[in-house]
C-alpha cells in the first residue's frame, strides 16, 4: 500500500504536510487514498504518485515521453490492444518483451501479452494520461490521410475539378451523397483525429486558389499540416456541416454548431464554425475535452509568492476575483483549477458560462441560452436563489452581470469571473467604463489576475547559451538585482535545439506568464477617486506586485521559456 511515509522518505514532502493532507483526507471522508490527497493539493506530481507506486511494487518506473520504441516492439501489439488496455512496447528481443503499463499488476493483461507476443513480459509503470499521448503518438500515421485523400481520388470518376460557379449550382442532395461518401467520411475523422493527438486547440480548414490548406493550432501556434486538392472541398465541407447539423445549401452565410464525438476512447466537443471566403468556405472547429479537465493551481506555472497568494484569494467566503487576459490566454483554465481546489463537498458551486467548456465534478454547470432568455445577468440572478456559495460567471459583458456580481460578492457569496483588459491594473478602469459603481469595485474585488499563454523549452533538447546583460536590458526587460552574471558580463539562458519530441520547434507545451494584484486601501481609494490605471498599477507594484514583465524574465532566467517568446507574447 501506497502511504504518505514514502513521500517523505523520498524527501518529495515534509511530515507537516503529510499532517495537513491527513486532515484533508478526514475532510472527504477518508475513502481517497493519501496519494491521491497529496495530488489535488499540489503538494506531490502525478510521476512521482506513479514513481513512488512503483518502488513499493518493487517494479521500474517509465518516462514515455522520453523513450522512443523500437519498431519490432510496436509491430508485436496492434494498436488496438495497446489502448484497451494502456501498455507501450519498448523493446524486444528472442525471449523478453519491456513493456510500459498503467497497472503493471494486471495479471489478465500480461498472460494475454505472453500468449499474443510468445515472449515472457517485463512490465514497467507509467504515468497513464503521458501513456495514451504516447500510444497515439507512436502509432500514429501521416500516411493514413495520404490514402483516404488517394482513397477520395479512387472512388470519383473523371476530373474533379470544380469551379466555384459549378460548386454552387450542386443540389443539397448532391453535397449530401458526396458528404456521406466513406472515403470522405473517412478523410474527415482523420483530420478530426489528428488534430486530437497533436493537442491542438483548433483545426482550421482554409480553401485557397490551389487547394485546401490544413493547419492545427498547437500551443498557440498556427502548423501547417497537410495540403488536400482542390476537388475534395466540396465534399469535404459537406461532410462537416452534416456532422455539425449545419444547412448543407447554405453556402453565403456563416454559420457555427457542435459536434460530440469519441476520440480514442474519450468524449470531446468540437465547436465548428464556418466562413465564406474568396474560395469556398473556411471552417474552424475549437476542440474541447468533454470528459474535463484535470488541472491544479501547481501546474499552471505560478512562482511561488503568487501561488500562496492566489491559494489564499481562493480561500476567502467572499469577494470576487477576476482573471484577466486576451482570448486564448488561459482564463478559463486558471478558473477551473480555482473550482477544483474549492471543490471539497463542503461548499455549493454554481458557474454560468458560454458555453460550459469542461464538464467539472460535483459542481453545477449552466450554459448561457440567450434566444431562451438566461443571459449571464438572469441566470446570476437566478443562481442566487439557489444558496451558492461560489459562484462562477464566465465573462463580465455588460453593466447588469457586473452590478450583480459585485452585489453577490459584497452579500458573502466568493464570485469568480474573467475580464478583458491587457494588465491587472486595467481592471477597475474597465468596470468604471462599464458604469459600475467604484464604491462596488473598491469594496467587492479582492484580487485581480493577468496572464498570458508562453512555450515553454522542450526538455529533450534544451540546451544552455550565453547573453550579455546588456543586451537585454536593452530589449527593455526588468532584471532582477541579484541576477547571476559571469565575469564577462554575461547571463546563462537556454533554448530549444529542436527534435523529434517537439516538432523541431524547440517548444513543448505551455505556461502561465502572471500579475496578480491583491487589494489594499491606497488602492481602493485610488478606484473611489476612479484614477487612471497607471496610478493603480505604480501601488500595485509597491504592493509586491509581480508585473507581467518581470514574471516572464524570471521564467527565462528559470530556463522555462526564452527570450524570443517572451517577445513574441508579453512585447509584442
Amino acid at each position: 500500500m501506497l502511504t504518505g511515509e514514502v513521500f517523505v522518505r523520498e524527501g518529495l514532502i515534509t511530515r507537516e504536510q503529510l499532517l495537513l493532507a491527513e486532515a484533508k483526507q478526514e475532510e472527504l471522508g477518508g475513502s481517497d487514498p493519501i496519494a491521491r490527497v497529496l495530488v489535488s493539493m499540489g503538494l506531490v506530481p502525478e510521476r512521482d504518485r506513479v514513481r513512488c507506486l512503483g518502488k513499493v511494487w518493487g517494479i521500474g518506473f517509465l518516462d514515455v515521453t522520453d523513450v522512443t520504441p523500437t519498431p519490432e516492439a510496436l509491430e508485436l501489439i496492434p494498436q488496438t490492444l495497446a489502448k484497451k488496455f494502456k501498455i507501450l512496447p519498448i523493446s524486444v528481443d528472442e525471449s523478453k518483451l519491456i513493456v510500459a503499463m498503467a497497472n503493471p499488476l494486471d495479471v489478465f493483461v500480461i498472460d494475454e501479452l505472453r500468449m499474443v507476443t510468445g515472449r515472457e513480459i517485463e512490465p514497467h509503470i507509467a504515468v497513464e494520461e503521458e501513456l495514451d499521448q504516447a500510444i497515439s503518438g507512436q502509432y500514429r500515421n501521416d500516411a493514413r490521410v495520404s490514402d483516404a485523400v488517394a482513397g477520395v481520388m479512387r472512388d470519383f470518376d473523371g476530373d474533379l475539378s470544380i469551379s466555384a460557379a459549378e460548386d454552387d449550382d450542386l443540389s443539397e442532395n448532391e453535397l449530401r451523397e458526396m458528404g456521406e461518401d466513406a472515403p470522405i467520411i473517412r478523410l474527415a475523422n482523420l483530420i478530426v483525429s489528428q488534430g486530437v493527438q497533436d493537442k491542438a486547440s483548433d483545426i482550421h480548414i482554409e480553401p485557397r486558389k490551389d487547394g485546401i490548406l490544413v493547419r492545427y493550432r498547437i500551443d498557440g501556434v498556427m502548423h501547417e499540416t497537410f495540403r488536400l486538392p482542390k476537388k475534395v472541398l466540396a465534399p469535404l465541407t459537406s461532410r462537416f456541416k452534416i456532422m455539425s447539423n449545419m444547412d448543407i445549401a447554405e453556402k453565403r452565410t456563416p454559420q457555427d454548431n457542435r459536434i460530440t464525438a469519441s476520440v480514442n476512447g474519450k468524449e470531446f466537443d468540437f465547436r465548428v464554425s464556418t466562413l465564406p471566403v474568396v474560395f469556398g468556405e473556411k471552417i474552424v472547429m475549437r476542440i474541447l475535452d468533454k470528459g474535463g479537465i484535470n488541472v491544479g493551481l501547481s501546474k499552471l506555472g505560478f512562482l511561488p509568492h503568487n501561488h500562496k497568494l492566489i491559494e489564499d484569494m481562493s480561500s476567502r467566503s467572499f469577494g470576487i476575483i477576476l482573471v484577466t487576459g486576451p482570448t486564448g490566454s488561459g482564463k478559463s483554465t486558471t478558473l477551473y483549477s480555482i473550482l477544483n481546489k474549492i471543490n471539497d463537498g463542503s461548499n455549493n458551486i454554481i458557474t454560468i458560462e458560454d458555453p460550459v467548456e469542461y464538464e467539472l465534478s460535483g459542481i453545477n454547470q449552466c450554459n448561457v441560452n440567450n434566444r431562451a432568455g438566461m443571459t449571464f445577468a438572469a441566470g446570476l440572478r437566478a443562481m442566487l436563489r439557489q444558496d451558492p456559495d461560489v459562484i462562477m460567471v464566465g465573462e463580465m459583458r455588460d453593466n447588469e452581470t457586473a452590478t450583480i456580481a459585485m452585489e453577490a460578492a459584497l452579500t458573502g457569496h466568493l464570485v469568480l469571473s474573467t475580464l478583458h483588459t491587457n494588465d491587472a491594473a486595467s481592471a477597475p478602469t474597465r468596470l468604471i467604463d462599464m458604469e459600475v459603481e467604484p464604491f462596488l469595485i473598491s469594496s467587492s474585488i479582492v484580487g485581480v489576475l493577468a496572464q498570458r499563454l508562453v512555450r515553454q523549452i522542450c526538455p529533450n533538447c534544451k540546451e544552455s547559451y550565453t547573453a550579455s546583460k546588456e543586451s537585454l536590458v536593452r530589449f527593455g526587460f526588468p532584471l532582477p538585482h541579484d541576477v547571476a552574471v559571469d565575469t564577462n558580463g554575461e547571463i546563462t539562458l537556454f533554448k530549444g535545439a529542436g527534435c523529434d519530441k517537439c516538432k523541431g520547434t524547440g517548444y513543448k507545451g505551455r505556461t502561465g506568464v502572471h500579475e496578480l494584484m491583491s487589494m489594499n486601501d491606497p488602492i481602493r481609494d485610488e478606484i473611489l477617486k476612479k484614477s487612471p490605471s497607471h496610478i493603480i498599477r505604480h501601488l500595485a507594484v509597491e504592493n509586491g506586485m509581480l508585473t507581467l514583465q518581470m514574471d516572464a524574465v524570471l521564467k527565462i532566467l528559470m530556463g522555462t521559456t526564452t527570450v524570443d517568446e517572451v517577445l513574441r507574447v508579453i512585447y509584442a
